[in-house]
């Protein structure tokens, strides 16, 4: 076997295998041999049919058979030769030469990745605590879960649920299907299209009004996107909120046994431990954000591609669930694509960086947080089983606690200054 490798680009390289005459003869020879004692052609006694009648009917399909074993045989031991990790599945071209067996295989490798300086980048660490105001802000919110509502003559403001019948037209087309009867809306909620919601304030029952708005630009509906629409409202009823009195029965209805100190108390223990998290996810993020611009990479492609396909998977899910034909279903490879180099990019380094320092998954961390993930659940012990009876979840949740681990083992080893923020801005996605 001859094996020679052309580099096509940093990472896509085409090797080439050759396999002797002599060799695919042999094994022809093999094949026929066998397959003559099982063959049955007319004229000939079962097992006495000469090889050279059965390689004039078999031979092309043989030789086709044995170029198949070869190439399964000889890649893998082309690419041990030559020091080769392909990143995915070659594509595979055989030759037309009638002499030997010659197959060219095109494939990416895994980019050579260098570490230097991995042990000294630079991380903000976000750093909050939870306040007493964040404890009363999160009081009023479930206040705000068991709001009542009563009818009031007074004319609408902001946070009112109004009932309402509206029929909407855009470019001489009526899109409501006629008129909408009785419909709710909270004013402040912003689930009605930009501008709607404002124009529904100061208006009491009995009231009409026309006006105009425009849909957004990334609208769900083509039709309708970026273009002007009028409305035309009729008020049934303004509604204003009134919140619960904080209780006994109020405090009993989340659980809790007790005064309104122990109320806040659980409430506040509550959100430390959602602090926790989002801390360390912002944290990790950083983290990475650092990694990924101290660590310069070329990514394969076929990773990306790979990605990107599994990025567009619960888009396509959803769409089917909603019976939304995947023709009319837009999503363009460059929305995922920069995000899709990232996580890939990512994924390689911190896989280096795991090898290269030896760092392995702690099972007592993995149970760990098998359990915290378990303890909203009503039977926690049953989810704990159910993580550890199926492998594949379980190694989930092992490739989960690995990369945190990586992560501390990047922030102990960083530079890193503490940035104190407030708990609304912790718990925002955007910050």
């Amino acid at each position: 076997m001859q094996v020679s490798v052309e580099k096509t680009s940093e990472l896509s390289r085409k090797m080439t295998v050759s396999v002797p005459e002599e060799v695919v003869q042999k094994k022809m020879a093999a094949r026929l041999k066998s397959l003559a004692r099982e063959v049955k052609i007319d004229g000939f006694r079962p097992g006495k049919v000469p090889q050279h009648v059965v390689e004039k009917m078999y031979g092309d399909r043989v030789r086709g058979e044995i170029a198949g074993d070869l190439i399964q045989s000889t890649y893998y031991e082309a690419l041990q030769e030559q020091d080769l990790r392909p990143t995915g599945h070659p594509h595979i071209h055989p030759s037309d030469e009638t002499e030997g067996f010659k197959y060219t295989a095109e494939f990416e490798v895994y980019p050579e990745i260098s570490l230097e300086g991995v042990e000294q980048i630079e991380v903000s660490r976000p750093v909050a605590v939870v306040k007493d105001a964040d404890v009363d802000d999160m009081i009023e919110k479930l206040r705000a879960q068991k709001k009542s509502w009563v009818i009031v003559e007074r004319a609408s403001q902001e946070n009112d649920r109004m009932t309402i019948s509206f029929s909407g037209v855009c470019e001489d087309e009526n899109f409501t299907d006629g008129k909408v009867d009785n419909y709710q809306v909270e004013i402040g909620s912003k689930l009605m299209i930009p501008g709607f919601e404002d124009n529904l304030i100061g208006l009491k029952a009995g009231d009409n009004k026309a006006f105009k708005v425009s849909f957004p630009e990334e609208y769900g509906n083509e039709k309708l996107a970026g273009k002007e629409a009028e409305f035309e409202v009729e008020v049934i009823s303004v509604e204003e909120p009134v919140l619960p009195e904080i209780d006994d029965a109020f405090i009993k209805a989340y659980g809790i046994e007790g005064s309104i100190d122990a109320f806040r108390e659980d409430i506040k223990s509550n959100l430390e431990s959602e602090l926790e998290q989002a801390l360390h996810g912002k944290l990790k993020n950083a983290v990475m954000n650092a990694l990924y611009e101290k660590i310069q990479i070329a990514v394969p492609n076929t990773m990306v591609d790979q990605e990107v396909e599994s990025m567009m998977k619960p888009y396509i899910e959803t769409a089917k669930r909603q019976k939304v034909k995947l023709d009319d279903l837009k999503l363009p490879r460059d929305m995922f694509e920069e995000q899709a180099k990232r996580r890939v990019a990512l994924g390689l380094i911190l896989s280096e960086i795991i090898q290269k320092n030896d760092i392995k998954v702690d099972d007592s961390k993995v149970r760990t947080t098998i359990e915290d993930m378990a303890k909203s659940y009503e039977r926690p012990q049953d989810v704990v089983d159910w993580y550890y009876s199926d492998k594949s979840r379980l190694n989930d949740v092992r490739q989960m606690v690995l990369e945190n681990q990586t992560i501390d083992w990047l922030v102990e080893r960083a530079k890193v200054s503490d940035v104190t923020i407030s708990f609304n801005d912790a718990m925002s996605k955007q910050s």
